[in-house]
């Protein structure tokens, strides 16, 4: 939080220096003296703009339609009864008796704990908030500005990292700390130096909780997470960000693989309009089963026994995972495995004993022999196994795997299967009422009151969940074939005798099929009958391609290319679309290369389906809703699409575009991150999309290519989106720009209203100088733990339910929104951030927009829980992200040109969509 901040105030310094971010040393001569009564012509500088950073907009007010109904939400109330005092912050500084400084993570705790409890009178009696790593801070001062301790502490582990958990490899303890960390028994030194950085009063608590957000309230809200994650890391907790997991295996659930759901639970304070409140929820984190490694190993692999692991890959799941020794107990970190196995592996032994000249002679000894020999511990089986390296690659100290345990809470950082992720979804999902009842046991079992701290600045925290009241808004009438109309009811809808509204016709189609297992005919045969029933003429198929036997153990692109000479060399002509059917597995790795070579070298719609067994008339009928998109038809709209009566669209040629950025899975640092970009087209409707993909450095969040000049042209997303509305919108520009940006936290709001708005308005520019169409903008925030419950009822709320009051900013203008049905576990409502708007909606205009927006996704008959734009473009950034997994990475290397992106790193390109199908919902 403060970090952002303090880049948010460097930036604005240095932009108003000259507007470039760069600081110049001279100042600019004053200004010329301006005679009275002469008005000054304003020249608008590129300075003069840069200094009017756009900030989120205040609420203009409150929306009133819909059905009010009662709620209860996750919020505490938080009181603050001494808003006089300070916090003071310092700075921390931990080294070692000989001056070198402690690098290694997890002990700091231990050190200022320990300086707490022994210079208790010199500290006045102050507890401490600490983060576990460089930043203290008190309530009320310390005695001096400056203050050094030395401590002695019995031996140091690296054992719990608490506070900063996470075997991710950066955690590593330096050279000298390993030395200490393998000495058993001996204690160790410590000089701590603490001094004095800044002074917050907690007066900017109250001045937040009125609206008035400055750094100091931030920085006083941080103290407050500090505190609550202290008293965590003091329960012996796992700590990830703000959420708390307990060593308790009752809270563990296994999803597959010795991979386990741990459930815990997140606290964080927030300023609201009710005041301050403290937001509580149930979470789950991944952690590895603790246990023998080599039990791990085979259930992580699904291996047969110890013999059958494959090392390489057991090397990268091991690195940095702690583990417990026997028999001595003691704690490491692994570091890798040995080349060779235990009764092969060598190492240089210094014998006990001095020779004649009193140096000390080394011997070559394997280390099956040691521990048999000098340890007198016979291995039972890992002796024909590699050895774990706890050591440094140039000194290393190797230890058989069957002595070794992994310790628990250890989190699992990579990505997970299909089916971890299914499970992990069934077995961490919680009914309204049991969240409910966890959470209030879990606020008790938290004592926050009993926090010294907490109490020493008159902090206390109700016990009961913040009652506020929402609305259900009516759901929107749905158009559909012939004439027909429906209203959804509880977020649903049917085509049971009911057509499309704008069916598609499918003349010029074949089907292809990677799949053995499939009866191929039944399902073309039942397709032509559903499709004729939703009003899609389906003519037959020219023909079925069955892939031959001997393709089947071939690579993904060499089964799809054979597959491709095939058909070539059997069809007239490129057919309008293929029908494709994949082997069973989900996820299958045919699927990249498969849409890459229909979407960028042919330019065919393709539809993929893999059922488990012979598909029914639901599944069929699921599967043409996609179809009958993917083509260009429409399966339902709002009933007041195209009509004078939707005045906030109809009224004015109106743009909505939806923008995510998609990430690699974690642990994959090099994959680029995708960028993605819908838009509405053919005005006056807002059920048509088309999506602009790019890539981008890894892990940016900031799409960088909305705008991209390449002399004096264009060659950003956001040009290609406007030619192509003016195109299918009668030659129309928008006069209204609608953005819903996904994927942002709090901290990003000034960038994304500050750089990528301003590239969006530069790509107006460029098309039409004199053209000043208006923004909304707003951000839909999923990843966030405010949950909504009825007072009344055990389930979820209703579909439609929004809420602006109380827990809401107490100044921004955000709103939450329950559009779906939640059928499993709890609802997760969409958090909406209106960030700028200069189109000038109401409340209630803007509120019912949303909820409209989330019943024109053309892939189901359901209301979905964020707005169609959005799902579209992370639906596009996903489909086109499986093309880069089977890149041949020299092929998109620097000497063949495959090569974008501004500044110094450089990422692969995808590779461009053919013009027929760039137009079309291929994504949907």
């Amino acid at each position: 939080m403060d970090s952002t901040n303090g880049n948010g105030a460097d930036l604005e310094s240095a932009n108003g220096a000259n507007g470039s971010g760069v600081v110049t040393d001279a100042l600019p001569p004053p200004p010329p003296v301006i005679p009275p009564n002469v008005e000054p012509v304003r020249v608008k500088t590129e300075l003069a703009e840069k200094k009017n950073l756009r900030v989120p907009m205040a609420r203009k007010g409150f929306g009133t339609r819909g059905q009010k109904i009662p709620l209860l939400t996750n919020h505490f109330k938080v009181d603050v009864a001494n808003l006089q005092g300070h916090f003071f912050h310092y700075s921390v500084a931990l080294f070692y008796d000989d001056g070198r400084p402690v690098e290694a993570k997890g002990v700091g705790r231990k050190i200022l704990d320990k300086v707490h409890e022994t210079y208790h009178s010199d500290l006045d009696g102050k507890e401490f908030a600490y983060d576990g790593e460089k930043t203290l801070f008190t309530y009320g001062a310390l005695p001096d500005n400056k203050m050094d301790f030395s401590v002695v502490l019995e031996e140091v582990s690296a054992a719990r990292t608490n506070g900063n958990g996470s075997p991710n490899g950066n955690e590593s303890p330096s050279d000298g700390d390993r030395k200490r960390l393998r000495r058993p028994n001996r204690s160790k030194n410590f000089r701590v130096e603490i001094s004095y950085a800044a002074k917050i009063p907690l007066q900017a608590l109250a001045n937040a909780m009125r609206g008035q957000e400055s750094e100091n309230s931030q920085e006083a809200i941080r103290v407050l997470d500090i505190i609550l994650r202290q008293h965590a890391a003091r329960q012996g907790c796992l700590l990830v960000r703000q959420s708390f997991f307990h060593n308790d295996p009752s809270n563990c659930e296994q999803v597959g693989g010795n991979i386990l759901g741990c459930r815990g639970f997140h606290s964080s304070f927030r300023t609201t309009q009710g005041g301050m409140s403290l937001n509580m929820d149930v979470t789950t984190t991944m952690i590895i089963k603790p246990g023998p490694v080599v039990d791990f190993l085979i259930a992580n692999q699904n291996a047969r026994d110890p013999y059958s692991i494959d090392w390489s890959k057991a090397k990268r799941t091991l690195k940095n995972l702690r583990v417990k020794v026997s028999p001595s107990n003691q704690e490491f970190r692994i570091t890798g495995l040995s080349d060779k196995p235990c009764r092969e592996q060598t190492f240089e032994l210094k014998k006990r004993n001095p020779n004649e000249n009193g140096e000390f002679d080394t011997t070559e000894v394997t280390v099956a022999d040691y521990f048999r020999e000098i340890r007198h511990i016979d291995l039972q089986y890992s002796a024909d196994l590699p050895c774990i390296n706890v050591g440094k690659p140039k000194r290393p100290t190797y230890i058989p795997l069957e002595l070794c345990a992994l310790i628990p809470l250890q989190r699992y950082t990579k990505a997970l299967n299909t089916f971890q992720r299914s499970a992990l979804v069934e077995k961490s999902r919680q009914k309204p009422q049991e969240r409910m009842t966890v959470l209030s046991k879990a606020l008790k079992v938290s004592n926050y009151d009993a926090e010294p701290l907490l109490r020493s600045c008159g902090i206390s925290i109700s016990s009961n969940f913040t009652q506020v009241e929402g609305r259900v808004l009516p759901a929107p009438k749905l158009k559909m074939g012939c004439g027909s109309e429906t209203f959804p009811r509880n977020g649903r809808w049917n085509f049971n005798n009911k057509q499309f509204v704008e069916p598609t016709k499918i003349e010029r189609w074949v089907v292809v099929n990677f799949s053995a297992r499939c009866n191929v005919r039944q399902v073309v045969d039942d397709l032509i009958k559903i499709g004729g029933s939703k009003g899609i003429e389906i003519a037959p198929p020219f023909q079925v391609f069955e892939e031959g036997n001997q393709f089947r153990r071939a690579p993904p692109m060499n089964r799809v290319e054979n597959m491709f000479k095939d058909i070539q060399s059997k069809l007239p002509g490129v057919p309008q679309f293929i029908l494709c059917v994949l082997p069973e597995k989900k996820n299958c790795d045919l699927y990249g290369p498969w849409k890459k070579k229909n979407l960028t070298e042919f330019g065919i719609v393709t539809q993929c389906m893999a059922p488990t067994r012979q598909p029914n008339d639901q599944y069929l009928t699921n599967l043409l809703l996609k179809i009958n998109a993917k083509l260009g038809g429409l399966n339902s709209m709002l009933s007041v699409e195209r009509t004078p009566a939707f005045t906030v669209i109809s009224k004015v040629p109106t743009i909505i575009l939806g923008m995510d950025v998609s990430h690699g899975s974690p642990g994959q640092s090099d994959v680029p991150s995708i960028a993605a970009v819908v838009s509405s087209r053919e005005w006056p409707l807002i059920s048509k999309y088309r999506a602009s993909v790019r890539t981008q450095p890894s892990k940016a969040e900031m799409i960088e290519s909305l705008f991209k000049k390449n002399g004096t042209e264009d060659d950003g997303i956001i040009k290609e989106l406007l030619v192509d509305f003016y195109t299918s919108s009668n030659k129309r520009k928008p006069e209204h720009i609608i953005i819903f940006r996904d994927g942002v936290s709090e901290s990003q709001f000034n960038q994304v209203l500050n750089i990528e708005l301003d590239q969006i308005i530069e790509a107006c520019k460029l098309l039409d100088a004199n053209w000043n169409p208006k923004f909304l903008l707003l951000v839909a925030q999923k990843n966030h733990h405010t949950k909504f419950f009825q007072t009344s009822s055990p389930d979820n709320v209703p579909p439609g339910t929004i809420i602006d009051n109380k827990i809401c900013h107490p100044k921004n203008n955000d709103f939450y929104l329950c559009a779906h049905a939640g059928m499993i576990g709890t609802t997760r409502p969409t958090h909406y951030h209106v960030l700028y708007d200069e189109i000038g909606f109401s409340p209630d205009e803007l509120q019912e927009l949303v909820h409209s927006l989330s019943y024109v996704y053309q892939r189901s008959t359901t209301a979905i829980s964020v707005v169609a734009p959005i799902c579209y473009a992370h639906l596009a950034a996903a489909q086109l992200g499986t093309f880069m997994k089977f890149e041949d990475q020299s092929e998109t290397s620097s000497s063949h040109g495959g090569i974008t992106a501004p500044g110094p790193i450089s990422v692969a390109q995808l590779p461009k969509l053919k013009d027929n199908v760039a137009n079309s919902m291929f994504f949907c």
